[in-house]
């Protein structure tokens, strides 16, 4: 039988095409139409400069863009990390990092340690599986296979702060994680002396010692000692000379050196949430000092049992970690993991070698760094007060009814999102969805503009009542097969933003002042949406299933892009439910998460009613 490992389809993937320029130039006057109107100075505008850049220097830069894609594995992927991500000087929480939340409603244990236990031993067995390329490569229809290679780097790396762009650290060959409890830092080697992974049970008994040493120590450590993480959330240049003054010798060098090429950073936390709000307004920024948001994922156990996920952008996009917290989500449901009591069930056939105790580390700071410390925690808690969000599930329908009316249900809930903020602004929104180009090699992600002219229609239709609902409907589904035209378009690299920003990157290597592409690239995005994808893993149960209703997992979230818009990510949960992260900024006083919640679900009734 052949055997199928992680990345052996990638030789086989096709390289990511280059779109021809002025089809690409007509998608974005026509994306533009429904927002400005045919007739408007903003449109007559963008037509001239248009016209104007196809002349000069557009096919220069088109044919460098072309000329790259001969030779490179991917003409976008490459600047797209280093100049989307890495360049930004942003804080990264609420900016650029994104959370994940574990099972809706059901909780496998109340015990922290024994949850943590669990599931890192499943997140390492997941490791194990990739670094053995054991992790079948994903395939669209159970045919067509999509690029495994963003899975490399999903254990292991940080993101290192520098003064003008960060780089990412990866140490593929690294045993340990580190653990934060009450401010303290513990490294914990995840294997024994003989190299094997430590059991659920063995893990328990460490975590233990970890929890009951942090108790015993913790007053022993100054405040700037055990608030350090809060450095990480602060914007880049200013952690990055910080990180040089204080970190770059001895002791605290060690100590920042452990916590870098760790395979995750853990956080035992002291408090307990449980419902999606509680648990989604931590986990998109912690308490300020909780999580080490330069880590490719952070993983916070809270003292209720519950699970949460804080992940880095610029390595990977969401659906490669969904695939990895999958994997451990399925296997506590699939397998018995835990006793009766909740405790990690122990392997009496296991035999574990000797095991190395967990290590505290410790620093050694000047005075100064007191009151830099104080800047970074109240930088982190400003920011995080300034995010405003509402986390909600909608169960009256789901996709089950978008499939029996014949309409796609991503392009059925885009449309209901641009209703919603018709109705709340009376205006239309500029609108992002990501669609993934992993169907390339390399490929990571391109832009769906989900504001068509279609979906304008309908949108001021369902808004005129001497309009029938057999109009209302014929233009919904009009504008859901644009939509899903455009989704199509998307994966299969015809697209229009990244083509744009790869011109522009060249117009700016070449010293071009080209207002055109800047302006353009510029526009804010009111509306940043995303489906989260669900059911990667072929052993997933059926989340339809009555008995797997409480166990689907809702998602997460992530900030808005504008600071006057909103962030919108959404799971499809089987045919019956609906999970939506809605964030936005309090200082934009314009917006807010909870009445755009509120309006979303009444829109989407309305919208239910048509076919009534």
């Amino acid at each position: 039988m052949l055997f199928i490992t992680t990345l052996n389809c990638q030789q086989s993937l096709p390289r990511l095409p280059v779109p021809p320029l002025n089809e690409t130039l007509k998608k974005l006057i026509d994306s533009l139409l429904p927002l400005y109107g045919e007739n408007s100075t903003e449109i007559i505008n963008l037509k001239k400069q248009a016209q104007e850049f196809a002349i000069s220097p557009g096919p220069k830069l088109q044919h460098l863009l072309v000329l790259k894609s001969w030779w490179a594995l991917n003409w976008v992927t490459d600047w797209w990390e280093k100049y989307i991500y890495l360049r930004g000087r942003s804080p990264l929480p609420i900016n650029s990092n994104y959370y994940s939340l574990d099972h809706s409603f059901w909780k496998p244990t109340t015990h922290q340690i024994s949850r943590a236990a669990v599931t890192l031993h499943q997140f390492m067995v997941f490791k194990q599986k990739l670094d053995r390329e054991e992790i079948k490569p994903l395939l669209i229809r159970n045919t067509i296979p999509i690029c495994m290679y963003q899975y490399e780097r999903i254990f292991a790396t940080t993101r290192i702060p520098g003064h003008e762009i960060d780089f990412l650290m990866h140490n593929g060959s690294s045993k340990h994680i580190v653990v934060l409890r009450k401010g303290l830092i513990y490294k914990l080697n995840m294997f024994d002396i003989d190299s094997k992974l430590l059991s659920p049970a063995n893990l328990e008994q460490q975590i233990q010692w970890i929890i009951e040493d942090a108790d015993k120590h913790q007053d022993e450590y100054s405040n700037a000692e055990k608030s350090l993480a809060a450095f990480t959330c602060i914007e880049r240049q200013t952690w990055a000379d910080i990180r040089k003054q204080y970190f770059s010798e001895g002791i605290n060098k060690e100590s920042l050196d452990c916590i870098e090429n760790a395979i995750i950073f853990v956080t035992l936390e002291t408090v307990s949430v449980e419902t999606l709000m509680e648990r989604s307004q931590y986990l998109i920024q912690g308490n300020g000092k909780s999580i080490w948001f330069d880590k490719s994922f952070n993983l916070v156990y809270f003292a209720n049992g519950r699970m949460g996920l804080n992940c880095e952008h610029s390595y990977a996009d969401a659906p490669a970690i969904g695939h990895c917290q999958e994997f451990v989500m399925t296997n506590e449901l699939i397998h018995s993991l835990y006793t009766k009591q909740g405790f990690a069930i122990k392997d009496t056939n296991f035999q574990q070698s000797k095991m190395q105790m967990p290590q505290r580390l410790v620093w050694d700071f000047p005075e100064s760094i007191n009151p830099q410390i104080d800047m970074a925690l109240s930088f982190a808690i400003k920011n995080k007060e300034n995010i405003d969000l509402a986390v909600r599930m909608f169960d009256t329908y789901g996709k089950g009814f978008m499939k029996m009316i014949k309409v796609s249900p991503d392009a059925y809930i885009q449309s209901a999102l641009q209703l919603t903020y018709y109705t709340y602004y009376k205006k239309l929104a500029l609108t992002y969805e990501s669609s993934m180009t992993r169907l390339y090699l390399l490929g990571r992600t391109e832009t769906v503009r989900s504001l068509t002219s279609h979906l304008a229609e309908f949108v001021r239709a369902m808004k005129d009542e001497r309009i029938s609902k057999e109009k209302k409907i014929s233009l919904l589904r009009k504008a859901c097969a644009q939509h899903q035209t455009l989704y199509k378009d998307a994966m299969n690299g015809k697209g229009i933003d990244r083509h744009l920003f790869g011109l522009y990157v060249l117009s700016e290597a070449l010293g071009y002042d080209c207002q055109f592409l800047k302006h353009t690239l510029t526009l804010p995005w009111t509306l940043s949406t995303s489906q989260q994808p669900q059911q990667q893993i072929t052993t997933s149960p059926d989340c339809n299933l009555p008995e797997f209703d409480p166990m689907l997992g809702p998602g997460g979230g992530f900030g808005p892009v504008s600071d006057t818009g909103y962030g919108i990510s959404y799971m499809i949960a089987g045919n019956k439910k609906i999970f939506f992260h809605i964030s936005s900024k309090r200082s934009a006083q314009i917006t807010d998460s909870t009445r755009f919640m509120d309006l979303l679900f009444e829109t989407l009734c309305d919208m239910k009613s048509l076919f009534e």
